[in-house]
């Protein structure tokens, strides 16, 4: 598979900018625990290896929808809490009145202030102005992994949510301030779509893509030996 990227790349610089931030907005993200660190080192070695866990598949959607990730016919069931993988691509700082229509963008922080010294580093392109408000942006569309090709549904069976990575851990995992990280939902059963839910919604989703919004669930489409389509759009 072409995205191998484990994990989302943070610079020094990035990471001093994101913390004070943090702090001034009174985000506090609690420090997960030592299964969940096990869990995204182990994922992000596989990840950068081979792309994609032995137990999940890659497959091409009818209609124009692109590709889907699936849950392999012969794997265990994941179980509520499990760990899909972290969200990775570029990472930058983008000025919050640019336009943006970006289909694989998460932006999990918003509100950033930059230093008249910071400007450069980030945003080389405007003059600078201390009012200027930045979103941390992570986009997958040329570099990222397999989270890319989770689909949008607004019954998921995959939850987004924000970690902090403490910069001691056992698992020689970079430290993160914030991070966006996959996890089960609720359990995933064999044959099942990976879902996820994007808070703009089907319509926002679908039309990137040109394609008239499509209600997706976990068993629209349902793997079997043959990867067939349990209900067809009417």
């Amino acid at each position: 598979m072409k995205f191998k990227l484990p994990r989302q790349v943070l610079t020094k610089e990035l990471i001093k900018v994101l913390s004070r931030e943090m702090r001034k907005q009174k985000i506090t993200l609690h420090n997960p625990s030592k299964n969940t660190l096990k869990q995204i080192a182990e994922g992000s070695k596989v990840i950068e290896k081979s792309g994609l866990p032995e137990h999940l598949v890659r497959k091409k959607l009818p209609h124009n929808l692109g590709h889907g990730i699936f849950l392999k016919l012969d794997a265990k069931p994941l179980l509520q809490g499990d760990v899909i993988a972290p969200y990775a691509g570029v990472v930058s700082l983008e000025p919050k009145n640019r336009p943006d229509d970006a289909a694989y963008a998460f932006e999990p922080l918003t509100d950033i202030h930059l230093k008249k010294e910071e400007q450069p580093l980030f945003d080389k392109t405007s003059t600078y102005h201390p009012r200027r408000l930045y979103s941390l942006k992570v986009d997958a569309l040329k570099k990222g992994n397999f989270t890319r090709f989770i689909n949008h549904s607004a019954k998921p069976n995959v939850v987004a949510v924000l970690l902090k990575i403490p910069s001691s851990n056992r698992y020689d995992l970079a430290a993160a301030p914030i991070e966006v990280v996959y996890f089960a939902k609720k359990t995933i059963h064999p044959g099942e779509q990976l879902l996820v839910s994007y808070e703009d919604g089907e319509k926002s989703y679908w039309s990137v893509f040109k394609i008239k919004p499509f209600p997706m669930t976990p068993k629209t489409f349902t793997l079997n030996s043959m990867f067939h389509f349990l209900r067809l759009p009417g």
